[in-house]
């Protein structure tokens, strides 16, 4: 799980991509920790033995609040995928076409995500993935998917 994946360009006749970095919550400060080390971490639910995805406060399944965080082997399964040609953010046209997916994970959570690594109409749906990194600008890293 320690590959990084940059999708800034290091050309000069390139666009530099720039993503909305995501805020830092009480509940997911723990998750982003993790990244900073290149460790995807998930909160379990020790009540009902779940994992939980996104970080709360509480299990959606059991409603329990017993909630620990455990490593996860950052390998999963494209439930569904689309391709993006017009981003909503400008910064990340330079991006286009990306692929942003749902992936299962084997701990049994879904998670929205981009497919890098492979052009983004020949992600398919059941195909494998394993983790990689893209760097933020605060040391944080975005957990993105590339094909297994």
């Amino acid at each position: 799980m320690s590959d990084a994946v940059s999708d800034e360009s290091t050309t000069d006749d390139q666009p530099k991509v720039q993503r909305m970095e995501p805020p830092i919550g009480d509940e997911s400060q723990p998750f982003w920790d993790a990244t900073r080390e290149q460790v995807l971490r998930l909160p379990w639910c020790t009540d009902c033995e779940r994992a939980i995805f996104y970080p709360r406060s509480f299990c959606p399944t059991c409603l329990g609040s017993a909630i620990e965080w455990r490593d996860a082997s950052g390998r999963g399964t494209v439930y569904a995928v689309t391709v993006e040609s017009r981003p909503q953010n400008p910064g990340m046209a330079a991006m286009a076409p990306y692929a942003v997916a749902l992936v299962d994970l084997e701990e049994g959570v879904r998670m929205l995500t981009n497919i890098v690594g492979t052009p983004a109409d020949e992600v398919t749906v059941g195909q494998p993935v394993t983790m990689a990194w893209e760097p933020l600008s605060d040391g944080r890293h975005l957990p993105v998917f590339v094909p297994a």
